[in-house]
């Protein structure tokens, strides 16, 4: 069963899934800092250009902005999932956490992260007045408790094939990219080159070029609004500017031009 979330709070959002067999993710990102935790189960988990198989007390460490995904198998698994502002949360550690990398796993450690997760699901679903403040020192504990006790980095498993298409797709998105001159480069078949990609990452070759090219279009978006829409689709690799527009509205749910608006005016507040 899924937790009912009973308390909206600014900044922060829990999720506990029990004993379910979850469904696979898109690949997205969020405006915050991501903490995912597997108490049991299995899953592939892809970030950025990087894979890996989690484990039962493994945690995922997401920067916000930072493109993920996950992939499940048939059998039921439990996970807790945190998300929230970074500015809730100290510099001092945040800058300290980047240290340990997307995964954490120490299995002599799983009590106290259980322990420390409890804590923060009872505030969430059960708190009061004052759950923001408590919510945010659960969670610093569980990050410092996590640099204190970490161990050597777990080294991500892609496939090399993948990880040098993925790497030509990052270095080459603003141009025309095909399957067939991808495959030829890395001297293996369209079939092979497609059906690898998609079960190490989950998702499809042209997806992720997709995806690519939004999540850039986004940061344009939002760091220069001075660019005209069909400008910045170009610049992102994309031919047709109402086409990218379509794709924005679908993956995002606002359109560039309401994205853009909002930087431009955010700039503007800070005059």
């Amino acid at each position: 069963m899924t937790s009912n979330i009973v308390q909206n709070l600014d900044g922060f959002y829990f999720h506990h899934t029990k004993n379910k067999t979850c469904s696979n993710s898109t690949q997205h990102h969020h405006s915050g800092f991501e903490i995912y935790y597997m108490r049991e189960g299995k899953c592939h988990y892809f970030i950025n250009d990087r894979s890996y198989d989690i484990v039962s007390g493994d945690i995922i460490l997401i920067p916000e902005g930072t493109l993920h995904g996950t992939s499940y198998g048939s059998k039921p698994c439990t996970r807790l999932l945190i998300n929230f502002d970074s500015s809730l949360i100290s510099s001092e550690i945040l800058e300290a956490i980047k240290n340990i990398g997307y995964l954490y796993r120490n299995p002599t450690t799983i009590n106290n992260i259980d322990l420390i997760f409890n804590e923060i699901e009872n505030e969430y679903l059960y708190g009061d007045t004052i759950s923001k403040a408590s919510l945010r020192s659960f969670t610093e504990a569980l990050l410092v408790f996590i640099i204190r006790n970490q161990q050597h980095k777990v080294t991500h498993e892609n496939n090399t094939i993948v990880q040098a298409a993925i790497k030509y797709i990052q270095d080459n998105y603003t141009s025309t990219i095909r399957l067939a001159e991808v495959a030829k480069m890395l001297s293996v078949s369209e079939e092979h080159l497609s059906r690898t990609f998609k079960k190490e990452i989950t998702f499809g070759f042209s997806e992720y070029i997709t995806l690519i090219r939004l999540q850039k279009a986004e940061h344009m978006l939002k760091n220069e609004p001075s660019r005209a829409i069909t400008e910045v689709a170009y610049v992102c690799g994309f031919n047709d500017s109402n086409y990218f527009s379509y794709k924005f509205k679908k993956a995002y749910g606002v359109t560039p031009s309401e994205v853009r608006d909002g930087a431009l005016h955010s700039i503007h507040n800070q005059d």
